[in-house]
Formats: C-alpha cells, structure tokens, sequence
C-alpha cells in the first residue's frame, strides 16, 4: 500500500468534522469487509444445477420486484 495514498487520506480527514470521520471509517471498515468476502467459483461448481427451474423462477420474480431498490443512507 502507498503510504503516499495513506498520508494524503490521513491529511483530509484532518479537516473533516468528527461526525464525517466516523462516516469515513464506516465506510473503509465496509470495504475491507467486502475486499476478504467471497469464494472462488471453482469451489462452487459441485452446487450448480441443484435449485429447481421453479424456484429459480420465484428468486427471479422475487428480485425483480422487491430487491431492486437502493438504499441511499446505507453509507
């Protein structure tokens, strides 16, 4: 890591009220959160084909109509 990058964020946050320092580290502990998630798709292949055409059918419909919202205070 750029200590470069480090030292220019540490500088900025400087000049950030406390309410908006705390916004800030939220966010970098979501992304290094995000960053360490997951599993590569090769250990994932044993699973494909085990959801039925049907309920495949319901998760689409169910996305479609209720999860595509975005949540604008999640940050």
């Amino acid at each position: 890591m750029s200590n470069t990058i480090i030292n220019e964020v540490v500088e900025q946050l400087r000049t950030l009220p406390d309410n908006l320092q705390q916004e800030v580290l939220r966010f970098t502990k979501k992304l290094n959160i995000s960053s360490k998630q997951g599993i590569p798709g090769k250990n994932l292949l044993q699973f494909a084909g085990v959801i039925s055409h049907e309920d495949l059918e319901i998760m689409r419909q169910a996305i479609e109509s209720d999860c595509e919202q975005v949540d604008l205070n999640e940050w």
